[in-house]
């Protein structure tokens, strides 16, 4: 299978309208990253701190080292066998070796697979199987958990896996990251590389179902995205950019994150852990100027500050985004911090809001922001496709020079997420205001927002359906003042088990043993006789979720 038998590309009048408006401008990472390292060569483009498995030592490099540096993967990965098309499935902590690997299949057209480091073999198997991935880099050992372990199991299931890498002395059975860049031919002797309308990689998306579903974003359509983005927020070569979050994941990596931050080239600071005694003094010592929280770190943030923590002083942009963040915890930022908020409300298939550099403050703290692009059609509409006025809230429905035509080989999931015109269906509730800007108000989609990451109910409940004792499970969204929302799975026994019943932890441990990252795993298990049914007898999630908040409230 190639990325094109997948793909859904821009119909024809729209990608000659995006060029024609100078969104798209024929750039690809590969050349990016070539452009900057002639522009600012000496400049440091990335600085990672060490302290983790892959490197324990600080290493900074320049643009030039960068860009080199990928020119050695790329010609390394070719020497092991990896070509344009290849899937890669790449699951990297925060480490320089990201940007290296990543800038290395971009130069020879391989397509990564980004998968963040929670994912554990649920996750990394059926990316591997489903994307056919030739190859899957991975630490050694991160936050004690054994990625090689991982590796094998995979690579013994899927024989299309024949590389694994690993970034750390000690690869075990498998080959060592920093023993595959070498000099050698480049892409141009295996057909040169690829074109600003091809593919780049496949994101994940948080999707409702227990099936992942992959993102294709092109060369083309994911640039213009980081470059406006890092116009909106200020970046210039002078910005320095905390990478606090996995950096594979959509936010920190172009809203405008490492990538919006090596385009306007500036200095991209990866910071290995979140909390503040780790990334006060990464910032202080490197003079971060903007970084990029979901709200559960946001408010860890304010909490430390307020508490007497220093060293965030530089901070000139703190962008929030992932989830919803209220106005309360919004209106501290500015007075605690000494910065300004900037909200994010985006997706990885496209669409990128943002609070605006100078808009009012009741703005900034209310609204999740606007688009992006003249050029993103927003819809709010009722459950009938009908567009709705401003200040009505309704189901958020959008098409741009940026957002997916389609997942990838996906044409079941894309008769549901998207239109027959093209828009897609985002899954949220917004209202919007009469400034254009978004109040994002909900989830349409059975999905938990559990401080940013997306948690499929769906996937939840078909693991704890294999548990021998389970007749039934229903996954709902519980409040929680820190993360937003958690999980509650309220579970329905199997007769011959009722009397000798499981215990919560039992349940929660089964799940976690099949696979499953731990951030999927129910926060809480209540055990019911039956679930509530609505009219037509479907369960009634919403009244599940009513007695979850109310014995919550209860205490």
């Amino acid at each position: 299978m190639t990325p094109l038998d997948g793909f859904t590309p821009y119909p024809a009048e729209f990608a000659e309208r995006y060029r024609v408006a100078g969104y798209w401008r024929g750039e690809t990472f590969g050349r990016m990253l070539r452009e900057r390292a002639a522009a600012h060569g000496e400049r440091i483009a990335v600085v990672d701190p060490g302290g983790h498995s892959v490197a324990v030592t600080e290493r900074r490099w320049t643009y030039a080292e960068l860009d080199r540096r990928a020119d050695r993967m790329a010609a390394g990965l070719l020497a092991r066998g990896i070509r344009s098309g290849d899937r890669v499935v790449v699951q990297l902590p925060n480490a320089a070796e990201f940007f290296e690997v990543i800038f290395g299949l971009f130069r020879i057209g391989a397509l990564p697979v980004f998968a963040l480091p929670a994912h554990r073999y649920a996750e990394i198997g059926y990316f591997c199987s489903f994307t056919e991935a030739a190859a899957y880099v991975v630490p050694a050992v991160e936050g004690g958990y054994d990625y090689r372990e991982l590796a094998g199991r995979v690579r013994a299931e899927n024989p299309a896996l024949r590389l694994v890498l690993v970034a750390g002395e000690d690869p075990g059975e498998h080959v060592r990251l920093a023993d595959v860049p070498c000099d050698g031919p480049g892409p141009e002797a295996f057909g040169g590389e690829p074109g600003p309308g091809d593919v780049a990689f496949l994101q994940l998306s948080g999707g409702s179902t227990g099936v992942p579903k992959l993102i294709p974003r092109t060369h083309d359509d994911y640039i213009y995205s980081l470059r406006g983005s890092a116009e909106l927020c200020g970046h210039d070569p002078d910005s320095v950019y905390l990478c606090v979050l996995p950096a594979a994941h959509n936010f920190p990596l172009s809203s405008p994150g490492s990538l919006g931050t090596l385009y306007a080239g500036g200095r991209v600071v990866l910071c290995p852990q979140p909390a503040p005694e780790t990334a006060f003094p990464l910032i202080e010592r490197e003079g971060v100027t903007v970084t990029g929280l979901v709200p559960p770190l946001a408010l860890l943030w304010l909490d430390a500050a307020e508490r007497g923590a220093r060293g965030y002083e530089s901070l000139e942009v703190l962008l929030v985004g992932g989830a919803k963040f209220s106005e309360e915890a919004a209106r501290r930022v500015r007075p605690v911090l000494g910065c300004i908020l900037q909200q994010v409300f985006g997706m990885a298939e496209g669409l990128v809001n943002y609070t605006r550099l100078d808009d009012p403050e009741d703005l900034v703290t209310t609204t999740q922001g606007r688009p992006i692009s003249p050029d993103d059609e927003v819809r709010v509409v009722d459950d009938q496709d009908r567009d709705l006025p401003d200040g009505a809230t309704g189901h958020l429905l959008t098409r741009g020079p940026y957002t997916i035509r389609g997942y990838w080989n996906a044409p079941a999931h894309n008769a549901d997420s998207f239109t027959a015109d093209g828009f897609y269906r985002t899954g949220d509730l917004v209202r919007r205001t009469p400034t254009g800007h978004l109040v994002v108000e909900g989830r349409a989609k059975d999905q938990i927002n559990r401080g940013g990451e997306k948690v499929a109910a769906e996937e939840i409940e078909n693991h704890l359906l294999a548990h021998p004792a389970v007749h039934d499970a229903a996954v709902v969204s519980m409040p929680d003042p820190y993360l937003g929302e958690r999980t509650c799975a309220y579970v329905v026994l199997r007769a011959d088990h009722r009397e000798k019943p499981p215990k919560g932890v039992e349940l929660k441990r089964f799940v976690r043993q099949r696979g499953l990252a731990e951030y999927k795993v129910p926060d809480r298990v209540e055990f019911v006789a039956a679930f509530p049914a609505t009219g037509i007898g479907k369960v009634s999630k919403k009244d599940l979720r009513a007695a979850i908040a109310a014995s919550l409230t209860a205490g």
